[in-house]
């Protein structure tokens, strides 16, 4: 698939209210279909801003649908072709997480600048768009995923106040509620051992890309962080507290046999 002019591809969704084609896209690689579904926030201070950038060639960044604060659905990408949104990244032992996904775009500052509550309108419109896109292609629930769980490194969207369970409640995404926080002990960066090596075992199970080297480093507490992000976020410290630990191996116990690698 091509685009043949600056608006010439239909809707991929009904629900779309307008098009505004961005050049940075390119065909899928390694023969993948769309199996994931990527929720970002746009990190910018107006949602026309961020379309503009999305739609700048300069930009090397773009998705294939961006929603606004009122939930009004732009489409910028055709969902056939492979759209610059995860950058680097990595779930489930694959690295090119942008040519097995679409990507939605949620306005929202974001941290450091204006962070704040996503509004109802909008996420009824992710909710829809999301429930459209998951029955067209299949997408199972612990494939819908958070920018940050794909790039801990790099990305924190779209962040503690994304209402995971809400979503959940609609089928759309993997999520069981969090063990309660307690006080007591926790894997700490510096930490090593046997307890260490499960935790890493699990995350990487669940698809996060850790390494399982029995030593909590730098790289484990940010997947830590990432993971409490989407999944415990009450809290948010890098700490593999018990929280964290239950909360992780409920998730896995919940999921599909043969889902986790």
């Amino acid at each position: 698939m091509s685009l043949r002019g600056p608006s010439e591809f239909l809707a991929g969704s009904r629900l779309v209210s307008r098009i505004h084609p961005s050049p940075n896209y390119e065909p899928r690689r390694h023969g993948f279909a769309p199996d994931l579904l990527l929720l970002h926030y746009t990190g910018m201070a107006s949602v026309e801003a961020a379309i503009g950038w999305l739609a700048n060639p300069v930009s090397k960044v773009s998705c294939h649908y961006v929603i606004d604060e009122a939930g009004r659905i732009t489409q910028m990408v055709p969902e056939a072709l492979r759209a610059w949104h995860a950058g680097a990244s990595h779930w489930q032992g694959v690295d090119d997480i942008n040519s097995c996904s679409i990507g939605i775009e949620i306005h929202n500052p974001g941290h450091g600048q204006d962070y704040r509550d996503f509004t109802d309108a909008q996420l009824s419109a992710v909710e829809a768009l999301s429930l459209d896109i998951i029955r067209r292609h299949g997408i199972t629930p612990q494939r819908v995923l958070a920018h940050s769980d794909v790039a801990p490194r790099r990305k924190i969207d779209p962040g503690e106040k994304f209402p995971w369970a809400r979503l959940a409640a609609k089928q759309i995404g993997h999520w069981v509620e969090p063990a309660p926080l307690s006080a007591g002990e926790a894997h700490v960066e510096g930490d090593s051992g046997n307890a260490v090596m499960r935790l890493q075992r699990q995350l990487r199970a669940y698809g996060y890309g850790i390494e399982t080297t029995g030593i909590f480093d730098k790289h484990t507490r940010i997947v830590v962080e990432a993971f409490q992000r989407h999944f415990r976020p009450a809290l948010i410290d890098g700490r593999a507290d018990l929280s964290t630990i239950r909360s992780l191996d409920a998730l896995l116990a919940a999921l599909p046999a043969n889902a986790a690698v």
